[in-house]
């Protein structure tokens, strides 16, 4: 059971978003600023995500006629120009991604200036201001959800608080929030990076990717919302987008699903809405006004 479940297009019992990181080789330039340069097996790693693995993900949706939504910091789409142009010739969504991947948590007080310089890449790159964003490292902070509401942006994805999307309402203005969890991102399976702190005991495909699908399931049955969370550069290669490919042909040819974009669901919960049929749940940030030691009571 899930609290308060959206009614879906055309009856659909669940709503499915495959997501993208596609950070490219900006994970190394950040972790390593001093020396990524001469990096050039972790560079190498992170190029396979917009010179391998995209074109083998963007196959895969023409063939099976889907849109869904990709997250790309700005420095990669200004790296990797002809990426951003195949991804929007077809019909997909580039989503704000900070402009190295830099850590808002990191970057706290100054985050401004690597968020609008983000904006202007996509003006310049993409000809549109993104309407999503989702965090490096899901660190988002009360800095960037204003920022988000100053420059008209309609969702972010980067916080946890629900199973399906909800609402964050603040002073400034609101925002539609879609929600991840570390259970549906491939990271924990199929990371080993040690030049940025993670050494994962990598997973083969089959049991890395098994969890997800169990994930769906629980979705499925409750009548809610799965959302993966795959970096091209680890899910994109070859045995493991082979499975991602099946598992997708196989849900759209057997399950009651509605794949869509983030901002297909941002537009869908409008309606709703504006119909009075459904409302969001809400939550209300900040949530604290300071550090919860030390207050009085």
């Amino acid at each position: 059971m899930i609290r308060n479940p959206i009614p879906w297009p055309n009856g659909a019992k669940c709503a499915v978003a495959i997501t993208f990181d596609m950070d490219a080789d900006s994970l190394i330039h950040i972790a390593k600023p001093e020396d990524a340069h001469e990096r050039l097996y972790p560079i190498s790693m992170g190029r396979y995500g917009p010179m391998v693995a995209l074109p083998r993900i963007l196959d895969t949706y023409r063939r099976l006629g889907l849109r869904q939504s990709f997250f790309i910091p700005g420095w990669c789409l200004e790296t990797y120009p002809d990426v951003a142009e195949a991804v929007l010739k077809d019909g997909h969504e580039i989503g704000h991604h900070g402009y190295l991947h830099e850590d808002p948590v990191k970057t706290r007080g100054a985050q401004r200036e690597w968020f609008e310089r983000t904006l202007d890449v996509h003006l310049r790159i993409c000809g549109q201001k993104p309407q999503g964003y989702r965090a490096p490292v899901y660190n988002i902070t009360q800095e960037v959800v204003d920022l988000m509401i100053e420059h008209g942006m309609r969702y972010d994805s980067s916080m946890m608080a629900d199973d399906i999307p909800y609402q964050l309402q603040t002073a400034n203005g609101a925002l539609y929030e879609m929600p991840v969890h570390w259970g549906t991102d491939d990271w924990p399976p199929f990371a080993h990076y040690d030049e940025i702190g993670y050494m994962m005991p990598v997973a083969g495909p089959s049991h890395g990717l098994s969890g997800f699908w169990e994930e769906f399931e629980a979705q499925y049955d409750a009548g809610g919302f799965f959302m993966l969370i795959i970096h091209p550069f680890l899910t994109g290669r070859l045995a493991r987008w082979k499975q991602v490919e099946a598992w997708i042909t196989r849900t759209r040819d057997t399950r009651d699903v509605w794949f869509a974009t983030l901002s297909e669901i941002a537009d869908h919960m409008d309606t709703l809405q504006r119909d009075g049929i459904w409302h969001p749940s809400v939550e209300t940030l900040p949530y604290y006004q300071g550090p919860v030691l030390g207050q009085k009571e």
